[in-house]
């Protein structure tokens, strides 16, 4: 991992701060095992989007897929 300053003059522990800060946030971001299923965001769920019925399948089945009723 190569960390670049691109603007200041930090001192040596303001860059040993920011690395402590980084490094915490990606030895977190790998605490789950490789082989573990990941949880769904909700936002992400198809069925929170499908609570209604679908429509009948027919002629005019794709006017009916949108809005309900």
């Amino acid at each position: 991992m190569n960390i670049k300053v691109v603007r200041g003059n930090p001192t040596p522990e303001e860059l040993a701060a920011a690395l402590a800060v980084v490094r915490a946030r990606a030895a977190a971001a790998t605490t789950t095992p490789p082989g573990a299923p990941r949880q769904r965001d909700a936002w992400s769920d198809p069925s929170r989007i499908a609570t209604a019925r679908l429509p009948i399948p027919g002629p005019s089945a794709w006017t009916r897929t949108f809005w309900p009723g």
